[in-house]
């Protein structure tokens, strides 16, 4: 069998996707129900599934990318294989928390900022710790993907 590669980013990107189509199914059970084809209605539960679906593909792309992009860079790890799971598992408890799940929603929440916060400041910082250690007359060298 070929070896698989990025398969962190795989396994987020296959996960984050199965998400967006299980909010999306829950907005139009919700949809269906109230009789609303277009927009809100007004409807309270439709109005929470709606932000909760538009919540998720506005974080999930972020996210996805900066995984995709730091196992890319660094390689397949441990951390980074948490720092999906944990992903995938705050997106499904953000919507669960819009339609009343005690604190899921919170939970969701912070999880998926700390997230951004500790992989958008590591892909910053990583071509800074790079240029560090490199030897004063030898810039930093940019390889490109095999194949």
């Amino acid at each position: 069998m070929e070896t698989v590669m990025l398969p962190i980013t795989l396994v987020t990107a296959g996960g984050a996707a199965l998400i967006a189509l299980w909010l999306a199914i829950r907005v139009g059970q919700v949809r269906t129900k109230a009789k609303v084809s277009i927009g809100d209605g007004g409807d309270a539960a439709l109005i929470c599934r709606m932000r909760a679906q538009a919540n998720f593909v506005e974080y999930a792309p972020f996210i996805v990318i900066l995984i995709g992009l730091l196992e890319f860079s660094t390689g397949t790890s441990i951390w980074l294989w948490a720092a999906g799971a944990l992903f995938l598992l705050a997106r499904v408890a953000h919507p669960l928390g819009m339609d009343g799940l005690k604190y899921a929603r919170m939970v969701g929440t912070v999880v998926t900022f700390v997230l951004l916060l500790g992989l958008g400041g590591y892909a910053i910082a990583l071509p800074l710790i790079a240029m560090q250690h490199a030897p004063a007359n030898d810039p930093v060298e940019v390889v490109a993907p095999a194949g």
